[in-house]
């Protein structure tokens, strides 16, 4: 069990890092061809679809995960699921109707400070990209459908595809379209996505049909979804409050796509290994719910967070320490000068402080949803969104200028975590740390040194080309992690090589 559920999360780590280098791909293009109005539309256009897609699309698809789960025969679960089809499919075709015909009340009320050009332009893209919104949300409930059968390769696939799609088509018909066939390429790339994942729907034979009913089925998929998306909601607002603040620094052109490009790259190593481990493990984590396993929940919980800070403080270290290369090698083309990316690097250092808090904020909430108590995390959510990201960034504002934008969204996160934790320890009962003490010290001194180490090379390596400055600090940072790994005889280093020699066996023989 232990070696399908690591090879499961192998293989969806793999397909995410692949999807978001695609997605990197893309918005990097948008940097290189269009000017900072025209990029900074782009971004605007897409973030009402994009947010009804994570924020309502992600709330459904979990609280659908968790009941559907629990479900103890299949004539139940058939019936549950035509239901969830039948009102997703009707609400969300009308939703999408009514954004494209008030579009310019949601626009004006979202985006204040946009000039007559940048609306138009927005407008023109808006419409373009609206029409995905119920594509993407049925895509998102059909990826849980799959996870939840454990198929999880296909529905990580289809994010990958609509990457890719949406690139291709995105630059392919630029000459055309110009900005406008980003619209396209979102638009086309939703409908591949949906496309892909109804095929792997009838590759599984699960059939479904429109069923209109009010269960206590669906009572408790509303009474889960409504604070999810609130929550969700909240933590999306981290982008509005940037692009809000953004617009006080008007001499700094372009600060909304810089700040998104800082969140991005800041967002990589979380968001994969995030979306690879709540993938696999959250439709195992209902069923052991179900089946009041708490001892095995605790122990995956432990285990979970106990990896989340294994992988995310050291990737942490070196995105801090190297920051300015990394960015000069993913941004600084095109449109993009050596002046933007002095200023997108202390907003990638400080966001990337926030990477461990916001993944195992992520992790610890699925333990909540499980359980089926969401309004504790979502209320803990909107506390440290609107409260401490908004206050922190008021405090720091004339201190810290532009950079206090990227502290705001940070010390929300980390407070953010502390709070999860501290409930999670006494409503769920579940411990962060086992009897395992000394593991404990062992983690931070793994992370002092290879943090002193790491900082050393990002000083001694000074060539004149970022990707080799980049390239030698990366292969120092690893082989140092993975000799402190085996000097203070971490065991997960052990399990890593068994599984490499098992593997290696198998295609010996």
């Amino acid at each position: 069990m232990k070696n399908q559920l690591f090879k499961a999360i192998g293989i969806v780590t793999i397909i995410n890092i692949v999807a978001r280098l695609i997605g990197f791909a893309k918005d990097a293009v948008v940097g290189m061809l269009f000017s900072k109005t025209e990029a900074d539309a782009i971004f605007f256009a897409y973030t009402i679809p994009n947010l009804i897609y994570l924020v309502v699309g992600g709330a459904i698809t979990t609280a659908f995960i968790s009941i559907y789960s629990k479900l103890p025969t299949k004539e139940e679960k058939t019936k549950f699921l035509n239901i969830v089809f039948s009102y997703m499919t009707v609400i969300f075709i009308a939703l999408t109707i009514l954004l494209m015909i008030f579009v310019d009340p949601i626009l004006k009320l979202s985006f204040r400070q946009l000039s007559s050009e940048s609306f138009e332009i927005t407008k023109n893209l808006y419409l373009w990209m609206t029409p995905s919104t119920v594509l993407l949300v049925l895509s998102i409930w059909l990826s849980g459908v799959l996870n939840v059968h454990n198929r999880f390769s296909l529905s990580t696939f289809s994010t990958l595809l609509y990457n890719l799609v949406f690139l291709i088509f995105g630059v392919a018909l630029m000459p055309i379209l110009s900005f406008y066939s980003y619209g396209f390429g979102a638009l086309l790339g939703a409908v591949f996505m949906l496309v892909v994942l109804i095929y792997g729907i009838k590759k599984e034979k699960i059939q479904f049909r429109f069923q209109f009913a009010y269960t206590n089925e669906m009572k408790r998929l509303v009474n889960m979804t409504v604070p999810l998306i609130l929550g969700g909601a909240a933590l999306q607002f981290y982008i509005f409050i940037q692009r809000i603040y953004a617009a006080r620094f008007p001499e700094f052109d372009g600060l909304t796509t810089l700040l998104n490009n800082a969140s991005k790259l800041t967002q990589f190593p979380q968001a994969v290994l995030m979306t690879a481990v709540t993938t696999v493990i959250y439709p195992l984590l209902s069923k052991k719910v179900a089946a009041n396993e708490m001892d095995q929940i605790e122990s995956l919980y432990q285990r979970g967070l106990r990896v989340l800070r294994l992988m995310l403080l050291p990737i942490t270290v070196f995105v801090y320490f190297y920051a300015q290369d990394i960015v000069t090698i993913v941004f600084e083309y095109g449109k993009l000068t050596a002046d933007d990316t002095i200023l997108t690097t202390p907003l990638v250092q400080i966001l990337a402080i926030s990477m461990y808090a916001l993944a195992s904020s992520a992790y610890v909430t699925r333990f909540f949803y499980a359980m089926e108590n969401t309004f504790l995390p979502v209320l803990i959510n909107v506390i440290s969104v609107f409260g401490v990201t908004v206050l922190a960034t008021n405090i720091l504002i004339d201190y810290e200028g532009t950079n206090a934008i990227a502290w705001g969204t940070t010390i929300s996160a980390i407070s953010n975590y502390i709070l999860l934790v501290m409930f999670g320890r006494f409503i769920l009962r579940l411990k962060v740390y086992g009897k395992e003490i000394m593991q404990i010290w062992k983690t931070w001194i793994f992370i002092l040194i290879l943090g002193t180490i790491t900082y050393v090379s990002s000083i001694w390596l000074s060539f004149a080309s970022s990707f080799i400055n980049v390239a030698i600090g990366f292969v120092i940072f690893v082989i140092v992690g993975a000799l402190l790994m085996k000097l203070l005889k971490f065991p997960e280093l052990e399990i890593f090589t068994r599984y490499l020699r098992s593997k290696r066996n198998k295609q010996v023989v």
